[in-house]
């Protein structure tokens, strides 16, 4: 698939009016759960674009629904909910739908960007975790010395 947007795209947010569009669109056609599948994934990918988690989430879902439901919309959705649990910092997530994806079109260059940006979010936010995890045990050993040092002189 060629016709994929690249990571990036997804950091870009429809204008409220444009989100308001689509939502309005889903809305109006999902009255009796009988939206099509294009203004659903349409809505779905304007909500994972926006910044405020909410809306993400709801586009994550909605792309799930799509995928459970259409057999034939499945390698499409792959992307999609790889990018959307990206953006929502579900790493994990994210790089299953992104492997399947992967492992069905192994020259994807979007998939393969996606999955380096994954590999980077993980790695500095594992080092992040490391520097905080430290930072802890050291001033906890430091009030702990203090302690021992302060009882020894008693």
């Amino acid at each position: 698939m060629t016709d994929l947007p690249y990571a990036a795209d997804a950091e870009f947010p429809l204008t409220i009016d444009e989100l308001n569009v689509l939502r309005r669109q889903y809305e109006r056609e999902n009255v009796d759960g009988d939206a099509t599948t294009q203004t659903k994934f349409n809505y779905a990918w304007g909500l994972i674009k926006s910044k405020r988690s909410t809306d993400q989430q709801f586009g994550v879902q909605l792309l799930t629904e799509i995928y459970k439901d259409i057999p034939e919309r499945r390698r499409e959705c792959l992307y999609y909910l790889a990018l959307g649990n990206y953006k929502l910092g579900r790493y994990a997530e994210a790089r299953n739908y992104n492997d399947r994806l992967i492992d069905a079109e192994p020259k994807n260059l979007q998939a393969q960007s996606l999955s380096n940006l994954i590999d980077q979010k993980v790695k500095s936010e594992g080092m992040m975790g490391m520097f905080i995890t430290g930072g802890i045990v050291a001033v906890s050993a430091l009030i702990i010395g203090s302690f021992f040092k302060s009882s020894s002189r008693k």
